[in-house]
């Protein structure tokens, strides 16, 4: 890998990227979001329209967030203020708004309402990349003036990882999505790893490009802790399937059993058998997964369903965000899938609780903060490996299972 390519994955550097690195990045983007479009290209995905944004509403939402957020705002250069109450330029493409506005439409009313062509819109995901990166060159080289140039990059690839999740659902055929879809590595299990009670500044300090719900770092503390050295793995998942786990109610919340019993789930999503080899769907087709790979398309119900089966408990923030931080040198690895946490989903400070990241409010819109959403950790191997840093946070709803998300645990 050159350096220029490997310096735009870098979680950190891309955080801080001024103009330059941050145009090669948005251009890196936008490729990988074409290489989706053909990969979807006339293949039918309404299969999973009740849950998912169609690909082509999905992709081309990506050039109009682009471009409301940067080319047609007049307050760009104002930092996170730029994009709440801003004035708005008409778009390059009168029937934009229609078609990619989320205000505008309703997930279903998306599906026959995208009526527009591949190819026009290719010539709008150029134009707005164009647009983009003329703005970019002439923006002032501070944190206010790149705010939304680093936002929509933080968007657009937010978005390969729904278009990857549609693509498991819909079971998109391996040929059509190659070169974007990952492998898990199977991992050797190591023993957990031991953290001492401490003080530690959770959340993320000022500069740079910080989403809303990471503001602001703050001194908490936290007692000693025991946390799992990698993800929860199948060969462990599939003692707690094979024990019963799914038939016994009291490994459970109440809400997580009526999930359960709505669902009549017997195993996770995708999983086609659990005992004598693990089969799951994926790529369109049955494959073997190796015992040793993080389980994942798990939701939270089933991540502290087996957490109380196996004496344990899912990690806090702070324990996860400290192992992350300072225990991958003694082992601790993170990476290959979202994880959930014990956390209810909150925002630290209380104007990002009124005025939420707009990349939240515009890629999970289902997944606002509240009672009860949870928060996952980390990334997984569809994450764009820029967007993989030890200080991110998602919130999900609990029941939500279609995202490449797994879990580890900690001692009781």
């Amino acid at each position: 890998m050159s350096e220029a390519a490997s310096t735009i994955l870098n979680a950190d550097r891309i955080r801080h990227a001024g103009r330059e690195l941050l145009s090669l990045a948005l251009i890196d983007a936008r490729n990988r979001t074409l290489r989706w479009l053909s990969a979807f290209a006339g293949f039918d995905a309404s299969v999973v329209c009740e849950e998912f944004d169609p690909p082509l509403w999905l992709i081309g939402h990506v050039g109009w967030f682009q471009e409301f957020s940067i080319g047609r705002n007049l307050r760009r250069g104002r930092g996170d203020v730029a994009t709440s109450e801003a004035t708005h330029l008409a778009s390059i493409e009168p029937r934009s708004d229609g078609w990619f506005d989320p205000r505008v439409s309703e997930r279903a009313q998306r599906w026959r309402d995208t009526d527009v062509g591949d190819a026009h819109l290719r010539d709008y995901l150029a134009a707005t990349l164009d647009a983009t990166l003329d703005l970019l060159e002439r923006c002032e080289e501070t944190d206010d003036g790149l705010f939304v140039f680093r936002q929509a990059l933080a968007a657009e690839d937010q978005c390969a990882e729904l278009l990857a999740e549609l693509a498991q659902a819909a079971g998109l055929p391996a040929g059509r999505a190659e070169g974007l879809w990952p492998m898990w590595p199977a991992r050797t299990r190591r023993d957990a790893v031991w953290f001492a009670a401490q003080r530690f500044a959770l959340g993320s300090p000022r500069g740079g490009y910080v989403p809303a719900n990471e503001r602001w770092a703050h001194d908490e503390s936290v007692p000693e802790f025991e946390i799992d050295a990698q993800p929860v793995q199948w060969s462990q998942y599939a003692e707690f399937v094979e024990d019963g786990g799914y038939d016994d109610p009291q490994w459970w919340t109440p809400a997580g059993w009526r999930w359960v019993e709505r669902l009549q789930r017997r195993a996770p999503r995708y999983v086609e058998q659990l005992h004598r080899g693990v089969l799951v769907q994926r790529q369109g087709q049955v494959q073997r997964a190796a015992a040793a790979q993080a389980v994942m398309h798990v939701s939270w119900h089933e991540a502290t369903a087996w957490c109380g089966w196996a004496g344990r408990r899912l990690p806090t923030e702070i324990e996860w965000e400290i192992a992350a931080c300072s225990g991958v040198s003694r082992g601790f690895v993170w990476g290959d899938v979202f994880e959930w946490t014990a956390a209810r989903a909150g925002y630290w400070d209380d104007a990002d609780a009124r005025g939420a990241d707009a990349v939240a409010r515009s890629f999970a819109p289902d997944a606002a903060a509240g009672a009860e959403v949870r928060v996952v950790r980390g990334g997984s191997r569809v994450t764009v490996a820029r967007g993989r840093h030890p200080k991110a946070r998602r919130f999900s709803r609990p029941e939500h299972d279609s995202a490449f998300v797994g879990f580890r645990s900690c001692a009781l």
